[in-house]
């Protein structure tokens, strides 16, 4: 695979609206641009939990135990309700709250489907002499792409009605994860469906 075909597809799936890419957006809303960046490591080190495994074992992994990809799409599909419930939920003014800790987007990002088409998909295997700069293009580009939500999720607080804006970015957020959990969950039943003949 060509570097321009595979930075082309990296960044169209990483900016494509996913639950990493709302929790930046999230996390630049409640406390401005510069949270993002306290926030990367956590991205990136994410990624790299997900990614490094499956381009080395992945195949082979899902081969001999094909459900591991099963109970990882449902622990994204209940992780990303979880999240979703809790932002929905987030009192203003005191009570309840949904702020974006590092913890929150290291499991997501764990959990996000998009690192399981880098391992499995697009990063070639790691004795692959293109590995290397290629994972370093996609740890540039996740970066690029989390200031560019951040700077989104920002702009949220500019001017007047601050907090309303906030309130509504954290029930577009809440609403976009539970229909990424929502959709995680019909595929793998749509699945099931089908090879039971359904």
């Amino acid at each position: 695979m060509s570097y321009t075909f595979f930075f082309s597809a990296v960044l169209a799936l990483l900016l494509a609206p996913g639950p990493t890419n709302t929790l930046m957006a999230l996390a630049a809303a409640q406390r401005g641009p510069r949270r993002v960046l306290c926030l990367l490591p956590s991205e990136l080190l994410g990624y790299l939990t997900t990614i490094l495994p499956l381009a080395a074992l992945g195949n082979w992994l899902f081969e001999r135990w094909p459900d591991v990809g099963v109970t990882l799409k449902v622990a994204a599909a209940i992780w990303m309700m979880y999240l979703a419930l809790k932002l929905w939920g987030v009192r203003f003014g005191g009570g309840g709250n949904a702020e974006v800790t590092s913890l929150r987007v290291y499991i997501t990002t764990v959990l996000n489907p998009k690192a399981l088409i880098f391992g499995l998909v697009l990063l070639p295997v790691p004795v692959d002499a293109q590995f290397l700069p290629k994972l370093g293009l996609l740890c540039l580009s996740a970066t690029a792409v989390a200031l560019i939500w951040g700077l989104a999720g920002a702009l949220t607080q500019v001017g007047k009605a601050g907090e309303t804006r906030l309130r509504i970015a954290h029930r577009i957020a809440s609403i976009w994860l539970a229909l990424v959990s929502f959709a995680l969950l019909a595929s793998l039943l749509r699945t099931y469906a089908t090879e039971a003949g359904f």
